[in-house]
């Protein structure tokens, strides 16, 4: 008898101690910035993109009022409807526990905000987060509004961190649309 050899495919996760083997990746890609847009103004027919900065004075206000880091430069996105402004779209990133949550929000011409949209999360837990129950919460609020966990904003167990720092980017979004409003820049 003569001994054949046959192919064998072997997964070498099989084989390789678990120490060796990378960490699982849980990051989530929920929606565009496009997707986002159409979900928290579906009545706009068009969108228009502006860079804005936040003069270095209003920026440290800013900064010093929320407790928040406040940057100067900002994408936003203005929705409009016939000629008339809807409001504007904010995407921004918030860390989480250890990496990045990236979200929308949209607030209304007249400083109402609508339901926070989850773009990407990419944590292993506190994706409750984008439970529709929990992001609408935010709507209808405004810069008047605590917008803390606790407070006006339920926390969810087991996604403290998560639902803290997205409170917390919606807050600063709320205030900084605030002051580009007020500015006279958001017409």
């Amino acid at each position: 008898m003569k001994w054949q050899r046959i192919p064998v495919s072997v997964s070498w996760s099989l084989l390789a101690p678990a120490a060796a083997l990378p960490a699982p990746a849980f990051a989530v890609e929920y929606l565009t910035p496009h997707q986002a847009e159409a979900a928290l103004f579906p009545e706009a027919d068009s969108f228009e993109a502006r860079e804005l900065t936040l003069p270095e004075m209003d920026r440290r206000t800013l900064q010093a009022r929320l407790g928040l880091p406040v940057r100067n430069r900002w994408v936003v996105h203005l929705a409009w409807r016939g000629g008339q402004l809807l409001g504007t779209v904010v995407l921004d990133d918030v860390i989480g526990k250890f990496d990045r949550i990236t979200f929308a929000t949209g607030v209304g011409s007249d400083g109402s905000l609508r339901p926070v949209e989850i773009l990407a999360y990419r944590e292993s837990h506190g994706g409750e987060v984008r439970m529709k129950k929990w992001r609408d919460q935010f709507l209808g609020r405004n810069e008047a509004s605590a917008l803390r966990v606790g407070d006006d904003i339920a926390n969810i167990s087991g996604a403290t961190l998560s639902c803290q720092h997205v409170t917390e980017g919606v807050r600063r979004i709320v205030a900084i649309v605030g002051q580009f409003r007020r500015s006279g820049v958001l017409r």
